[in-house]
């Protein structure tokens, strides 16, 4: 029996299928930049006085809006998440009922604005650490974010030393304007210097035509002289 092998050569992808492929990374792309993101600002951490009253800032984005956005506050303690405070936002028009479920707790957001922020009162060191705004919005198949800000609380705001910033600067700020001085006389005394050989150059003319004309009148006496009369 006789056993004949037959060559089979691998599909390549055709055009159809880098088009599609071409597509659906396209339609990813589009879909990844419509889904909700949530925002605590572009510094996620404040550093309080205990005792004092602070604001975590929180604000959402959707592109193409939102349908009963859940969102909430959790807070971190010692890896056990506690939640702060929860609600729905039935639509852009509508304000929130918030549940508050800690102490000195006030949300402050406005959903006109996006924003789901809220306030702690009078704040203790047991309320530093992080703390997580959530959100989750069905109108983009329950795509859900999160953002996470930080609460350091001192017992007092330490004073920053600047004295050698003020240094530095005053060093760098010396040296530019002794950099621009030398170059001020530099060029004052190259426009002296021009002058002055200008002047000179003048002055050697003057005198060079003073000694032709000087010469151009001796000649001429000599020639005026008359010539004798032949006897």
């Amino acid at each position: 029996m006789e056993v004949q092998w037959v060559e089979v050569e691998a599909s390549r992808p055709g055009p159809p299928r880098i088009a599609v492929g071409l597509i659906f990374s396209i339609l990813l792309g589009l879909w990844s930049t419509q889904a909700l993101e949530m925002s605590v600002g572009k510094i996620p951490f404040l550093e309080a006085v205990n005792g004092s009253t602070v604001m975590l800032p929180c604000t959402y984005a959707s592109c193409i809006g939102i349908d009963n956005l859940y969102f909430n506050w959790q807070f971190n303690d010692n890896g056990t998440m506690q939640k702060v405070c929860d609600s729905v936002i039935v639509s852009e028009a509508s304000e929130p009922d918030v549940k508050i479920y800690r102490e000195r707790v006030e949300f402050v957001g406005k959903n006109i604005e996006n924003n789901v922020s809220i306030l702690l009162w009078n704040i203790t060191f047991e309320d530093g650490g992080q703390y997580t705004c959530f959100g989750r919005n069905p109108k983009e198949k329950d795509k859900n974010h999160s953002a996470i800000f930080n609460l350091i609380v001192v017992d007092k705001l330490q004073v920053v030393d600047n004295t050698l910033t003020i240094i530095i600067a005053s060093a760098v700020g010396g040296g530019i304007a002794a950099l621009m001085g030398f170059m001020l006389l530099k060029n004052f005394t190259l426009f002296v210097l021009s002058k002055l050989e200008e002047k000179n150059k003048e002055c050697l003319v003057t005198s060079s035509g003073i000694d032709n004309t000087e010469n151009g009148l001796s000649g001429s006496k000599a020639d005026s002289k008359p010539t004798p009369k032949k006897k």
